[in-house]
């Protein structure tokens, strides 16, 4: 074989064992007003944002855009942490609309889970720092960033959201995005990593929510249509009691966990309060509490104290069915849960509704003919008669 087709069959080989090139990140392609131009880019895994920068490491100098899309009229935020990966001590520069398409750039020292009010950051800022909005409807962030000599990785924060008059809202804090708009990047390698603890949030919230619908909004309601309808039935006695029991003690118990769930959320979530649903929560958490107790404490049936022991156990009871079910729906919309979930929840609740429904004309006519038959008043033992409670 001739040299030149040894040649170019040489080249074939080394062209189809090489490696392929590695794609450019598409934040090579972007282009900045005032002729900025930097050394390094990185396409973020969250928001669609992207972060451009030139480190100087000799002077620890830090050159940064960002850029990402907030909510119509929203806001934009990036920033640093020199003591964690998540919110709370992050060093952040925020871009808040101020009308007409501009923004301007305010810088927030975050302690804790809200922002607070802006103020000089722990990291020494040049003075030009400015915001604009792009063609492609993101927000770019410019700003110099003065670091600790020595500075190669950093814990950078990113996150959009609402605002109103000018005035930042809550970001969404049920979008995994939202949630996981954090990692690290290396200013000198451009290696840029993401957080994955939002699905860690995420996944606790959703256990709050299932531990909650099952025990406050099914299992309650269940044990109080054993204790009210099966007592009637005196084939059901003590079956009925120790069903209803079992209901209302096996609620409370994945009640407390669900409860408890929350208080984590809660403490974890600082600057994030849903002062209703807490406040119902609670509500809830402390009657059936108390429910628990007053089982303990229930007088015998000829006791003078029991008629009214039984208003008292009907009437919290049942108020810890409403109050839970109206804290299960506000949890649903805290929580943004598909429509599906709801739909499924409404039929189970539609589903108990229609068995109370038929055992209250069921028993009721029972009721009725045993009066009519007996022509006895109530004396106290429930025979005859549809009982308040146990």
């Amino acid at each position: 074989m001739s040299f030149p087709r040894l040649l170019v069959l040489f080249l074939l080989a080394a062209a189809v064992a090489a490696p392929p090139r590695r794609a450019a990140a598409a934040c090579a392609a972007e282009r900045f007003s005032g002729n900025r131009a930097f050394a390094a880019c990185a396409d973020l895994p969250r928001l669609g944002a992207s972060v451009h920068w030139t480190y100087d490491a000799a002077a620890a100098s830090l050159s940064v855009a960002f850029l990402a899309a907030p909510p119509s009229g929203g806001w934009v935020a990036w920033g640093l942490n020199p003591t964690g990966d998540g919110m709370s001590g992050t060093q952040a520069l925020v871009a808040v609309p101020k009308g007409s398409g501009a923004y301007e750039v305010q810088t927030y020292s975050i302690s804790g889970y809200s922002l607070g009010s802006p103020g000089p950051l722990s990291y020494q800022t040049s003075d030009d720092l400015a915001a604009e909005l792009g063609s492609d409807g993101r927000v770019r962030i410019f700003g110099t960033l003065k670091l600790q000599n020595g500075t190669g990785e950093v814990n950078q924060v990113w996150q959009v959201g609402p605002s109103s008059g000018g005035a930042i809202g809550i970001h969404s804090t049920t979008n995994a995005d939202n949630l996981n708009s954090k990692g690290k990047l290396n200013l000198l390698t451009g290696a840029s990593t993401a957080a994955s603890g939002g699905n860690s949030i995420l996944r606790k919230r959703n256990t709050h929510g299932v531990l909650n619908a099952v025990s406050w909004g099914l299992l309650l309601p269940m044990g109080a249509i054993f204790a009210r309808y099966l007592k009637t039935f005196k084939s059901a006695d003590p079956a009925w009691f120790y069903l209803h029991v079992a209901c209302q003690l096996i609620g409370y118990g994945v009640g407390v966990s669900g409860w408890a769930t929350g208080i984590h959320l809660g403490n974890m979530s600082k600057g994030i309060t849903y002062s209703v649903h807490r406040n119902i929560g609670i509500t809830v958490f402390a009657l059936g509490t108390l429910q628990i107790f007053a089982l303990f404490l229930r007088p015998k049936k000829d006791h003078k104290y029991r008629f009214y022991w039984n208003v008292y156990h009907h009437s919290i009871g049942y108020t810890i069915i409403i109050l839970g079910i109206i804290n299960i729906f506000k949890g649903m919309s805290i929580l943004s849960v598909d429509q599906k979930w709801k739909t499924a929840y409404i039929i189970a609740i539609c589903i108990l509704g229609a068995i109370a429904l038929i055992l209250e004309v069921v028993t009721w006519g029972i009721v009725l003919k045993r009066r009519k038959e007996d022509s006895k008043t109530y004396n106290g033992n429930g025979n005859g008669h549809l009982p308040l409670s146990m």
